[in-house]
């Protein structure tokens, strides 16, 4: 009788922990349609770009096409061009950057939030409404050259574009509301008590600055630097718009290779080298400062690093050489959180800076000319008619969204089981998954799309509506995951426990409990993953095939024959959509609140 009553206690603690186990299994479950998913359209399509740039072109497998791109001086040339671009958009970036980012962290969370929007608004608009704001006012006959004859400032002109100091403002002025939006959350982290104790200990407000408040803040220009420069290495619409042959870039290489030249094997070779160098960066990036610096979180790796120590050593001294240089502040006064101190004009001119070659746009849309001259000749809403009777025009809209709908509901189903699931793990095993769900916005776009038009090619989904979504998705999980993770780590996750103790289904709690409460990030989510696959133009080029095009890719074929004041209407468009879509946002997150 004993004996069979611990045989029968043993099963039912063997049931019991099978139970346990299936109930924890069960929470991790969520995850794994996104691993698929990025397995077979990221990780595979990535992985045989590695395998096409080994195939030579007699079909053997070797670095044939590495040694040609050795050989052949003119891609060395434009690799060191492209490494070159990307570290100065970099470097511009973070340092005119720095101080907004650093302002906005002193304002109170209501006030920083009004003058987000106005950096929202340049972030989000397309890089093609943005270059094509820059012709017109970087042009022999744009607005500035206009401006600058008419004031007798110069005698004759042969405008700023192309060259490369037109490509490096276009590039910055793409890439600085990133670096702005990246450094900000580190600088909100860091406890203003530690700068009160260095000036309660005699230091002067600009001593503790360079000793204290630049130091701690080093992981966010890192993580800045890390993603302007990366994001820069796969530019190519700037520098085809605004610079000359001799700012070509690798990715115009790569373009070119696959539309003109039809030649997928040295495509490969060539968005090798560029992966490789993402990852080599990437890694380093990784050792020294660490990667969850890219939410705003240090960790103790980036604090305690021989490299984070002399980095450190580094600003200190930096301090001690500039601090008595700069004027003595009051203590009791904060003057980065006055609109009418140094740093807030410096911030307002910045804002105007960002905001308004977006807005030049607009007067061009209302011109009764058959041409774009400055000024325009208001005022006229014909080319907005014929934006939306063009028949190509109309199918190019209709495709956007419906892609872009599709994009936005596959990416966040995917995006929110993902991040559930991870926000349950230990850290040990999130860190991996947090890595692999932010890897599409670390390698530059046009190697995903090169390995997509592989994918697509053996499965018949070039030119199709679902291989532009499956694209699109790839590009929109990482935004989808960084969005709802904030969300998750203000969840209360006492209510979700309630729920089940009450009785609740997992399924009844995420659709009554969860969703509800994250209905702000949620929302915020499937916006910013509409507006990635609105906005992309170099997964278009390679999938949507030459008969139906999406809005920025026609954009783009347009672009390249002529500046029209029909651009300027689709411009204007996506300019009032891309400014809801963030009033929208805006409005829901205070409401959240």
């Amino acid at each position: 009788m004993t004996i069979a009553l611990h045989a029968q206690r043993e099963n039912e603690a063997s049931r019991r922990g099978r139970s346990a186990w299936l109930a924890r299994s069960l929470r991790f479950l969520p995850i794994v349609p996104t691993l698929l998913f990025l397995l077979v359209f990221f990780i595979v399509p990535v992985g045989e770009i590695l395998q096409g740039g080994l195939v030579g072109a007699d079909g053997q497998i070797g670095f044939a096409q590495f040694a040609r791109i050795a050989r052949t001086p003119v891609y060395a040339k434009v690799l060191w061009i492209t490494f070159a671009i990307s570290f100065m958009t970099a470097a511009l970036s973070i340092l005119l950057g720095y101080p907004v980012a650093y302002m906005l962290s002193r304002l109170s969370e209501r006030v920083r939030e009004r003058w987000l929007l106005w950096i929202m608004l340049p972030f989000w608009t397309s890089y093609l409404v943005k270059t094509y704001a820059w012709m017109l006012l970087l042009s022999k006959t744009g607005v500035l050259s206009t401006i600058a004859l008419s004031l007798g400032l110069v005698h004759e002109t042969t405008g700023t574009i192309p060259s490369l100091t037109g490509v490096l403002i276009g590039m910055v002025h793409s890439m600085l509301p990133l670096a702005v939006m990246t450094m900000l959350p580190v600088m909100r982290g860091i406890d203003d008590r530690l700068a009160q104790a260095a000036e309660t200990l005699g230091a002067e407000r600009s001593t503790s600055f360079f000793t204290v408040f630049l130091p701690l803040s080093s992981p966010g220009v890192a993580a800045a630097g890390l993603l302007v420069f990366i994001s820069s290495l796969g530019f190519f619409i700037v520098p085809a718009l605004l610079g000359s042959p001799k700012e070509t870039m690798i990715a115009q290489l790569v373009i070119s290779s696959v539309l003109e030249l039809f030649d997928m094997r040295f495509a490969g070779a060539l968005s090798t080298v560029l992966l490789v160098c993402s990852i080599a960066i990437f890694f380093v990036y990784d050792r020294m400062v660490g990667l969850t610096s890219l939410t705003g979180e240090v960790t103790e790796r980036s604090r305690g690093s021989r490299a984070q120590g002399s980095r450190l050593a580094l600003l200190m001294a930096l301090g001690r050489v500039f601090a008595p240089l700069m004027m003595r502040r009051n203590a009791h006064a904060e003057p980065a959180a006055r609109a009418t101190s140094p740093l807030g004009l410096y911030t307002c001119i910045v804002m105007v800076v960002l905001v308004a070659p977006v807005l030049s746009v607009i007067p061009y849309a209302f011109t009764k000319s058959d041409y774009i001259a400055f000024p325009p000749k208001l005022f006229s809403i014909r080319w907005f008619g014929t934006f939306i009777d063009s028949p190509v025009w109309q199918s190019a809209i209709v495709r956007s969204f419906e892609v872009g709908l599709g994009t936005a509901l596959l990416s966040l189903l995917l995006g929110f089981g993902a991040t559930l699931a991870m926000t349950r793990m230990p850290r040990r095993a999130s860190k991996p998954m947090f890595a692999l769900f932010v890897a599409p916005l670390i390698v530059p776009r046009i190697v995903v799309a090169v390995g997509l038009l592989y994918l697509f090619g053996r499965f018949g989904l070039t030119g199709t509506n679902l291989g532009l979504v499956i694209g699109h998705t790839v590009l929109a999980i990482p935004y989808v995951v960084v969005t709802l993770a904030a969300g998750f780590q203000r969840f209360d996750w006492r209510l979700d426990d309630a729920a089940r103790v009450m009785g609740a289904s997992p399924l009844r709690r995420i659709t009554s409990v969860v969703m509800p409460l994250l209905m702000a990030s949620v929302t915020a989510a499937f916006l910013f993953a509409f507006l990635v696959s609105f906005d992309d133009l170099t997964i278009a080029i390679f999938v949507s095939g030459g008969i139906n095009s999406t809005l920025p890719k026609q954009m783009w074929d347009d672009i390249q024959l002529a500046i029209t004041p029909t651009l300027a209407a689709v411009s204007t468009t996506l300019v009032i959509l891309i400014a809801l879509v963030v009033a929208v946002s805006s409005w829901l997150k205070r409401r959240a609140r």
